[in-house]
């Protein structure tokens, strides 16, 4: 991660929370960060913008730093004919979508860093990705480029100019089409065949090189398994899942996942790790684990949850977003392995074993005779290579695992972005919330109320609105779409796993907020920004999954899930509208909308209302919420009646006696299961309730 040179070189980015941005304050470029100071300027010289797009953990973000805005003479070419604005993409997902929109249609690919021209009123004319200084890879040099535009700038204005108002044009177009209808029946099967027809039978995932995780196609794909019994679904989720824990795109030592991998076998990654990501597959693994009972499953995401706590975790509690794919200015370089690094750890034998066990070769599988970590090879096969039990070869090579992970933490560590996102710490506090449920480890659900806590008391603006981000006690910028929704699924999934009410409270006061300030109310559904927000060149709307799944979509089913614990008909007839407004979308493409499909499946399966009636802690208590968890069944609520519950606030538990109310019969807890308006007789045996909710 670049620094700022020297303190007295410091440009205007230097006064900024972004680490991404902090980390260019030291270049020669004559730097802003978007906002008035900067826009007004383009305007009163009529000059273009150059926009940079990237984030803290993006390795050729760091290799263009490094080549061309470190470089004197790029920069006096930048700052004499543009005015240059640098944005971290996840503290403004609203400016990297509109342009990374513009720059696909340009060019028909898009990502980091990105780099786009823009007239004085924000229009893109030109667009990009990484350019090399000079002519390469098949791309035009950088300081080649400028000295084009600039030319064209002042020997073409109003060809650039028409040429922006096009692309405009064009972008306005994507929110303006209403996609409003009814979901046809049979979207939940078209959704499992698109998804198989583009399913990689051999290492699982879908499509080829590079390979992403698409953590929410897994998902749905587990919930047409429960909902149909094709072993077949079962069978596509189980194998991408088994390939990516054993593929180096899993950190074999430490735990938690890579961002995607270059190869269609999983093995090498791009190194950064963002908490998004990880945050994202720990419920594909609970519910692989609750459906499978595969203790594999559970260790992952167990493994994945304790990255995040002993790296991520921010000195207020919160969570950090990601960690860098270089150190010492090399990608891979704290992950990856040669034999001879590996013996020097374990010794001969150990460390000769741990190189079969890991795949790690002479020559290597990634870069300078380095390999990435990974455990394609079974086992058993492996001990039977070597020609020991298989017993002693896992005792081996979990101490091995063990000695490497602290010899590699005397590295030089990648670089922590450091800033709190609201969006990925709601998705965080929900990966965290569900492991405690399922594995029942109490120290996930207390770092997740820290984590909440510190979103809902020091990222609030007066009034009770979010702010998007924050780092050392300073939050700013006006919350997004995907801010409100995830951190609200962040306080169901909390309030279903240590039932402290104040969670629905405030989560229906933030769906209050994204009822009113991004409602479109002409064609249904959700804008990712607010009616208060920074008025841009569109004003987008967002509805299919990307790397993160659609806030509207995550909004759909949050809402589905407040209607049945709260019994607030306007709720749920705000769900249905979500939905429906997306309809012709996700009618003609599913495999684009699986977030918004397992809201479709939560309808369809006639979710279930389980009330326990016990004492908070209580062993009777537990030992009922033990059995509603140990199935994999999505399509509920679960709430505890209690003496303190607030029952005007949850209706569904008024008159569930539990043994600590006044006047209440004693005796052992009761859960109650409601489902389509009729409720079965009380249980109070955990092995009689979980025959219940199995059956479908």
């Amino acid at each position: 991660m670049s620094n700022a040179r020297s303190e007295g070189r410091q440009n205007r980015l230097a006064r900024e929370t972004s680490p991404y941005l902090l980390q260019h304050a030291g270049n020669p470029v004559d730097w802003y960060p978007w906002g008035a100071e900067a826009l007004a300027r383009a305007r009163a010289e009529d000059r273009p913008i150059f926009l940079s797009v990237g984030y803290s953990a993006c390795h050729w973000c760091h290799v263009m730093e490094r080549e061309s805005f470190e470089d004197e003479a790029t920069a006096e070419l930048l700052n004499a004919e543009f005015v240059c604005i640098k944005v971290d993409r996840e503290e403004r997902p609203d400016l990297d979508e509109i342009y990374m929109k513009a720059v696909q249609a340009m060019t028909g690919q898009g990502g980091w860093p990105m780099s786009v021209w823009l007239t004085p009123e924000l229009e893109p004319f030109y667009g990009g990705t990484y350019f090399p200084p000079t002519r390469h890879y098949g791309r035009p040099g950088f300081r080649e480029l400028l000295a084009s535009l600039a030319r064209a700038w002042k020997g073409d204005r109003a060809g650039l100019q028409a040429a922006g108002l096009r692309m405009r044009e064009h972008l306005a177009k994507e929110s303006q089409i209403a996609t409003a209808g009814e979901v046809s029946p049979d979207v939940l099967e078209l959704s499992r065949t698109m998804l198989a027809s583009n399913f990689d039978s051999l290492w699982g995932g879908f499509g080829g090189a590079p390979k992403f995780p698409h953590p929410m196609d897994l998902r749905i794909l587990l919930r047409h398994h429960a909902r149909t019994g094709d072993p077949g679904d079962l069978a596509m989720a189980t194998l991408t899942l088994d390939r990516m824990a054993e593929g180096g795109i899993y950190d074999q030592l430490g735990g938690g996942f890579h961002r995607y991998s270059t190869d269609e076998k999983w093995l090498i990654p791009h190194f950064e790790k963002m908490l998004y990501d990880n945050a994202l597959l720990v419920p594909a693994y609970l519910e692989a684990f609750q459906i499978t009972g595969d203790v594999d499953y559970a260790r992952v995401a167990r493994e994945c949850c304790d990255w995040a706590l002993r790296e991520m975790t921010t000195a207020e509690g919160a969570f950090a977003s990601a960690q860098d794919a270089d150190s010492e200015g090399e990608e891979g370089r704290f992950f990856a392995w040669t034999p001879e690094e590996i013996r020097a750890v374990l010794g001969p034998k150990l460390g000769g074993q741990a190189c079969e066990w890991f795949g790690v070769s002479d020559e290597g599988n990634f870069e300078h005779g380095k390999s990435a970590l990974w455990r394609h090879e079974s086992a058993q096969g492996v001990a039977s290579r070597l020609g020991l039990a298989l017993s002693v070869l896992e005792s081996s090579m979990a101490e091995a695992r063990a000695r490497l992970f602290a010899a590699r933490g005397k590295r030089v560590r990648p670089a922590t972005d450091d800033k709190v996102l609201a969006a990925w710490n709601g998705l965080m506090i929900s990966a965290l919330a569900q492991t405690s449920q399922v594995q029942g480890d109490p120290r996930y659900v207390a770092a997740a109320r820290r984590a909440m806590d510190y979103v809902l008391e020091h990222m609030r603006q007066p009034g009770g609105a979010l702010f998007a981000t924050a780092r050392h006690g300073r939050a700013h910028l006006n919350a997004y779409l995907d801010d409100y929704a995830f951190v609200i699924q962040g306080l169901l999934d909390l309030y279903e796993t240590d039932f402290d009410q104040r969670w629905i409270r405030e989560a229906l006061a933030l769906a209050a907020i994204v009822r009113e300030r991004f409602t479109d109310r002409r064609h249904g559904g959700y804008f990712t920004t607010s009616d208060d927000h920074e008025q841009l060149i569109v004003r987008l709307k967002s509805p299919h999954d990307g790397a993160l799944p659609s806030g509207s979509g995550v909004q759909a089913l949050n809402l589905l899930r407040l209607a049945e614990l709260t019994g607030r008909r306007d709720v749920a007839d705000e769900a249905g509208s979500t939905i429906r407004s997306l309809a012709l979308l996700v009618n003609r493409f599913p495999a684009g909308f699986s977030q918004l499909l397992c809201a479709v499946d939560f309808l369809a399966a006639g979710p279930r209302e389980i009330v326990i009636a016990g004492a908070p802690g209580e062993r009777s208590t537990e030992a009922l919420l033990a059995a509603v968890r140990a199935g994999f069944l999505p399509q509920k609520v679960v709430a505890l009646a209690h003496s303190g519950a607030d029952t005007d606030l949850m209706p569904l538990l008024s008159g569930r006696d539990a043994p600590d109310k006044p006047g209440a019969p004693g005796g052992r807890a009761r859960a109650f299961v409601c489902r389509n308006y009729a409720c079965a007789a009380p249980l109070d045996a955990p092995a009689e309730l979980a025959r219940q909710l199995g059956a479908r």
